[in-house]
């Protein structure tokens, strides 16, 4: 049977849909199939050196051997990690471009900052990878022997006593304004320009306290230039089992880490995010793995990413009415 000339109009415009949709879907699924090609960059938004970096650069080579292909660290510092973070969300989202996002990429700054180049909202979560326990630390010959003797004194001399921070919104500072808060204590806060300068001026008496990361302090608690009167999260640190948390000491609603977490740009194609969290984690389990993590003072937390969302939710809550409450700004 002949089809009518409208019927042949009809099946055209059909074909021609449905060759459209075939074609724009065919690159994703190719790079999905493919994938990785070539190497993959990994932005870390701080310098070399550091945390994060160190997460990341140990972290690569058995990533890379899982994937069969590089992993290049691309160290990408500055505005409290807004550069790095901005180039990895302005990155095409084909699975060549990751991203260490951490407490002040994908919460914090969202409220630090009138305007953001960036949303948490470009990326999408692939894994929770590790957490640094954050310690109260404090000069030997500041004259603190506990927390309770501490706490005491800061709150006899309201303004009198500082301390000191990597920088301002930096999980450091944010932690201790949340201490500040639940202990109605006033202390001045010194932003420096990062965890390097932060300690050695603790250590140096110029200042007398400070939020420090048990990477950056175990070194100098273990040669006793420096005192720990606690720590700020939920539990007790394993290399440091001596030290208790504030909830021990009487303090509540104080349970705060910095952590980082795996992203890519939105819009990844799934199966790609989903290879990327699978070898995440089995890389995160390897005991030799773990055990250099935990040495260099973090506490490995693998978990998948829609669990990292709906944590990165709660944060979001709790954080931005902290910030906004106490007037916090980064700028």
């Amino acid at each position: 049977m002949a089809l009518r000339p409208t019927s042949v109009r009809r099946r055209t415009l059909l074909l021609g849909s449905a060759a459209t949709t075939l074609l724009a879907a065919t690159p994703t699924q190719v790079r999905a199939d493919t994938w990785p090609a070539k190497p993959i960059r990994w932005v870390v938004a701080y310098p070399a050196g550091g945390g994060s970096d160190f997460l990341a650069r140990q972290l690569a080579p058995v990533l890379g051997r899982q994937l069969g292909q590089t992993l290049v660290i691309d160290n990408r510092p500055g505005a409290a990690g807004v550069i790095g973070t901005d180039n990895a969300a302005k990155s095409p989202p084909d699975g060549y471009t990751l991203l260490t996002g951490d407490n002040g990429a994908m919460v914090f700054n969202g409220a630090l900052y009138k305007k953001l180049p960036y949303a948490p909202s470009d990326f999408t979560p692939v894994a929770f990878m590790a957490r640094f326990p954050l310690l109260l630390v404090v000069n030997p010959q500041a004259g603190f022997s506990s927390v309770q003797d501490w706490l005491k004194k800061m709150q006899a001399k309201p303004g009198q006593y500082s301390y000191a921070s990597p920088g301002v919104g930096s999980p450091h500072h944010l932690a201790m304004e949340l201490l500040k808060d639940r202990t109605h204590s006033y202390i001045v806060h010194v932003p420096y320009r990062g965890t390097a300068f932060s300690t050695q001026d603790i250590i140096g008496g110029v200042v007398p306290m400070g939020i420090l990361d048990t990477a950056a302090a175990l070194p100098h608690l273990r040669s006793g230039r420096l005192k720990a009167l606690a720590v700020l999260s939920g539990k007790r640190v394993a290399a440091l089992p001596e030290v208790p948390t504030f909830e021990e000491t009487g303090v509540k609603g104080v349970d705060v880490s910095a952590w980082q977490g795996l992203f890519v740009p939105k819009g990844t194609p799934e199966p790609i995010v989903q290879r990327l969290a699978t070898e995440t984690l089995k890389a995160l389990a390897q005991p030799d793995v773990k055990t250099k993590l935990e040495e260099f003072g973090l506490e490995v937390v693998p978990t998948d990413g829609p669990t990292l969302a709906r944590f990165i939710q709660q944060e979001t809550t709790q954080w931005h009415g902290l910030i906004r409450s106490r007037g916090i700004s980064a700028e």
